[in-house]
């Protein structure tokens, strides 16, 4: 009965998680394409799936250069804190041979310390305990565009949620993807969803995973555990840049994707839109080709885009999106505009006029 009520409760829990996520991530722009979260909603939303899909505790090995802290039951001579050494040993008192930790978790040292303490004869019915009092063998880098680059310590099972909530959250520039670079290990290569790829090294490999996959999918194989060793990398996006006299709001901008891909009627969105009278069929991406170094024109129809009879091209950083004005409809404005301020001039003396 016990389990089927913690059942419950984790559903619900998850359940309400996934609608906050799907109110945060709702909301159109004036394009028709989906807003990009701020900053702020998607660090909270970070954060809330990393508490439902918090790993379960189980303990932790012990590993070179970690600080333990070993008492022995009423021996208090026998009390200390021991280093493990490079190779994964300690030294204990009147056991002339070094005994091999790393690997072990607390409780199997403690086990094996009872067994050497009883049969060296030095302790008729040991009883020891063990602590990590200083962890500095599951080392995880984490690096690139989070809130607070860090060296994480692995004391518990930990995961990809978990440890970005740890680091603050992923900042304004972050990219799309989050790379993990560590040595091969069984339970990775299986996972067919996630990217991997082989680096020069020993053994060494490179996992990417999506941002759009690790915060909006229900399947929890995106989340990947993190252990010791591992290096956890959020690149930053480029700069793509709106310019021309047809663009609103002319400038860079940085890509800020939260795992989407940013396109042509996004990053309008992000210039304020187009002038008033824009040549929308005329608009260009200039993009350098790594193979020439040159920059290559794209055209790019934005009317047939926004009736959905071209495809929303997508941006990459360094892009430079160019769209002009028609120069006739421009003048013609700038006369309909001056008629109006000198209608509305002429308008305002005639009313003051008749007050007097």
């Amino acid at each position: 009965m016990t389990a089927t009520v913690r059942g419950v409760s984790d559903w619900l829990r998850v359940s309400l998680v996934l609608l906050l996520v799907v109110f945060l991530w709702g909301a159109q722009d004036a394009y028709g394409q989906v807003k990009l979260e701020t900053p702020q909603q998607t660090n909270e939303r970070i954060h809330l799936l990393a508490e439902a899909a918090r790993a379960h505790p189980v303990d932790i090995t012990v590993g070179a250069g970690d600080l333990l802290h070993i008492e022995v039951f009423d021996v208090p001579e026998l009390n200390r804190d021991v280093r493990v050494t490079a190779t994964g040993n300690i030294g204990f008192p009147l056991i002339s041979k070094k005994i091999h930790a790393a690997g072990l978790t607390p409780s199997q040292l403690e086990e094996k310390l009872d067994q050497l303490l009883l049969e060296n004869g030095l302790v008729s019915h040991p009883e020891v305990s063990v602590f990590v009092k200083e962890q500095n063998s599951q080392p995880v880098t984490v690096m690139g565009a989070v809130a607070h680059t860090m060296l994480y310590q692995v004391i518990r099972p930990t995961t990809l949620l978990e440890l970005l909530a740890v680091a603050g959250g992923i900042s304004d520039n972050a990219g799309s993807v989050v790379l993990i670079t560590r040595r091969n290990r069984l339970e990775v290569t299986q996972i067919e969803p996630i990217s991997t790829q082989e680096e020069p090294g020993p053994n060494t490999q490179t996992i990417t995973v999506r941002l759009l996959d690790l915060l909006e999918t229900t399947n929890n194989v995106f989340n990947v555990p993190i252990y010791g060793g591992d290096i956890v990398n959020i690149p930053p996006s480029g700069i793509v840049y709106a310019l021309g006299t047809g663009v609103s709001q002319p400038g860079g901008y940085v890509l800020q994707t939260r795992g989407e891909q940013i396109t042509v009627l996004k990053v309008l969105a992000l210039a304020h839109g187009l002038a008033s009278f824009a040549k929308k069929d005329d608009a260009v991406i200039y993009r350098v080709n790594p193979a020439t170094g040159q920059r290559d024109t794209i055209p790019v129809h934005i009317s047939k885009v926004e009736k959905n009879k071209e495809e929303d091209i997508a941006m990459k950083s360094n892009d430079i999106l160019y769209v002009t004005q028609s120069g006739g409809k421009k003048a013609a404005a700038a006369v309909a505009q001056s008629a109006i301020q000198v209608g509305t001039a002429i308008a305002i003396y005639r009313v003051a006029g008749n007050n007097f």
